[in-house]
């Protein structure tokens, strides 16, 4: 099933799905070269968005909670990635340790831990799960909303190492991306891998800093593609020490977004784009759909009552918003069943592993979809991604479509590498 695309201004979209399929022999080498430089994130979760004439990532998440959402048929593709990525970091590993987000107050997100323990389990691993809650003090049960049942165990710190009793991991897999901070336990343990490291959460991490390694990645792929890097790189901006509550620092938000509008307006000129610009006012760092606004002109950012109700002030995790990132906003002219959709690529190591349909019937093509109320369809990525079908006609092919998904996703993966590396405090040197 390939979803329609509800707009006239496909060819831009169609051309780079017919160059990236005739391509796919020097993409495919580009990135296997990329990767003996680069290690990927561990696992990783890409929100994009194709606006017929744009296809580009707007989210990268090291801390993906959408596993349960992969069809059956992904499964044996998913054991196979873990596999090879618990291979390249512990061969000997036979204990890896799960630390599940213990702050989320949505119960489906077990289904994403149970998936998790299934596909670690199958790869060949004892899966034991470990809370960072400090209530937890003895093995617990979670009850998932279908009835079964998954058992999290008090954390054990012993000699510099992390484990449950009677249980020492030579991995740890934290699903949790820190957003309320970094717990200490987890803080310089010896001798075991921590995947991904501290600096991918949310204390150390930004999506400024990720779209600028971002638009380096683009801008090296559009060069091997001979194309415009726009076509695939929403353009940002970022402000730091702003307080929406007081109005403190929203000049910078207000220029940057400003500008931003004005930039947009030139490219769609430039391609004949009938079509309305806006910005996307994010918190800089966090996710789960919070601190995050639509901005169709500078004068939104004078309304508090508005400010307010897009919770400007507080981010994931209840951390106050000082730092924004000001981004081009996509707008998603993909639908299923009359409602806004837009695609995730889920990656486990440097391989596509599947992915899913977001859709939301209550929010516009300008607006983020990921909001209270979103379904999920997971038959649109049944088939591989890695398998296109050349010679189909463009926009046609759900492998096609879905290839060129995985593509966009990888390019994310990428960046999320550079960014890792840029901000590793174990690294020479960093910015």
């Amino acid at each position: 099933m390939v979803p329609h695309l509800t707009t006239a201004l496909t060819s831009p979209i169609n051309e780079l799905e017919a160059r990236i399929l005739e391509s796919m022999p020097a993409i495919e080498r580009w990135f296997r070269l990329e990767w003996m430089e680069h290690t990927p994130p561990f696992y990783t979760s890409v929100d994009l968005r194709n606006a017929g004439f744009k296809l580009a990532p707007v989210d990268t998440n090291l801390f993906p909670s959408s596993f349960d959402r992969l069809a059956p048929e992904m499964l044996p593709l998913a054991v196979q990635a873990a596999m090879a990525a618990i291979e390249k970091i512990c061969p000997e590993a036979k204990n890896l340790l799960l630390i599940p987000d213990s702050r989320t107050a949505n119960p489906y997100y077990l289904y994403n831990v149970q998936r998790l323990v299934q596909i670690f389990s199958q790869a060949g691993l004892n899966v034991r799960l470990g809370a960072l809650d400090e209530a937890v003090t003895a093995p617990t049960k979670r009850v998932l909303p279908d009835g079964s049942e998954l058992v999290v165990e008090p954390l054990l710190r012993t000699r510099g190492r992390l484990g449950l009793k009677n249980f020492d991991p030579c991995t740890i897999l934290l699903n949790d991306d820190l957003s309320a901070g970094l717990p200490p336990v987890l803080e310089h343990l010896h001798e075991q891998y921590l995947l991904p490291p501290l600096h991918a959460g949310w204390t150390v991490r930004r999506k400024s800093r990720h779209f600028k390694s971002y638009e380096e990645v683009a801008k090296k792929f559009a060069k091997l593609l001979g194309m415009d890097p726009w076509l695939i790189n929403p353009m940002h901006a970022q402000c730091g020490q702003v307080d929406f509550s007081t109005t403190s620092g929203l000049d910078c938000v207000k220029g940057n977004v400003e500008a931003m509008l004005t930039k947009v307006r030139r490219k769609y000129k430039e391609y004949g784009i009938n079509e309305k610009p806006f910005v996307m006012v994010k918190a800089d760092n966090g996710t789960s759909g919070l601190g995050l606004m639509t901005v169709r002109d500078v004068k939104d950012l004078d309304d508090a009552e508005r400010l307010a109700r897009h919770q400007m002030s507080a981010a994931h995790g209840g951390t106050d918003i000082t730092e924004v990132l000001i981004q081009e906003g996509v707008p998603t002219y993909e639908r299923i069943e009359d409602a806004p959709a837009e695609p995730v690529v889920c990656m486990i190591d440097r391989y596509v592993v599947g992915g899913f349909y977001r859709t939301h019937a209550g929010r516009a093509f300008d607006e983020s979809l990921n909001a209270p109320g979103a379904g999920y369809v997971q038959l649109a990525f049944a088939e591989s991604t890695q398998l296109p079908r050349p010679g189909t006609k463009p926009g046609a092919s759900a492998p096609n479509r879905f290839y060129m998904y995985g593509v966009i996703g990888r390019l994310a993966m990428l960046a999320a590498a550079y960014e890792l590396e840029a901000t590793d405090p174990d690294a020479e040197s960093y910015e």
